[in-house]
């Protein structure tokens, strides 16, 4: 798992989600609050970024009144916004891609709501050329590229490194969100493809 040797801390609006997102991985997401429309507005306006963080311990995504905060994550992810549109139902949609992971070391909400992070940005390992034993791995990845929902969101799947293929499948294939969790926390590229590759095993028995 990650550890603390990450650079200097910066301040970043977070969107808790009960969902995660992963380097180099694209979600959709449907704004209606607010505190995230103005998120949203502002991020493009000044093309910036935000972070997305996952909601331990079964939070809630809406806050309603009375309602205790959230538990977030320690490990997140940044998030540029890759397009948006109306959706049918009227809402905003929009397609992020995560960027680079953070450790969260607090978190305080302003007046509307939204939560503001102080974060250090993790070290990155230098990825790795996929391993030989990779092959059915990378063969689903491709499966999952023909999908029409994934051919929306216009992620690359032409992965040629550990790391990145342990991210894109974590991404789209519909697993728990702890496990997806514990492959974001994971530094080493080839650590992170072989605790996938576990999971996997773990789910088809």
């Amino acid at each position: 798992m990650s550890d603390l040797g990450s650079s200097a801390v910066a301040e970043l609006p977070l969107f808790p989600l009960s969902t995660v997102l992963l380097p180099g991985g694209r979600m959709g997401l449907r704004i209606f609050e607010r505190r995230y429309l103005d998120l949203i507005r502002d991020t493009m306006r000044n093309q910036q970024s935000f972070g997305v963080v996952w909601l331990a311990e079964g939070g809630a995504e809406v806050l309603k009144p009375g309602e205790r905060q959230a538990t977030l994550a320690q490990i997140g992810t940044e998030a540029h916004i890759a397009d948006w549109d109306q959706l049918p139902d009227g809402l905003l949609g929009v397609v992020v891609e995560g960027g680079r992971r953070f450790q969260l070391a607090s978190a305080r909400q302003d007046d509307t709501g939204l939560y503001i992070g102080e974060v250090s940005w993790l070290t990155e390992q230098e990825d790795i050329a996929l391993p030989s034993r990779s092959t059915e791995l990378h063969e689903l990845l491709q499966q999952l590229g023909s999908h029409p929902h994934v051919q929306r969101l216009g992620m690359q799947l032409n992965v040629e490194t550990a790391g990145a293929l342990a991210n894109s499948l974590a991404q789209l294939l519909p697993l728990p969100a702890a496990d997806a969790y514990q492959i974001l926390g994971i530094d080493a590229p080839l650590a992170r493809l072989d605790a996938l590759h576990d999971i996997l095993d773990a789910l088809s028995s």
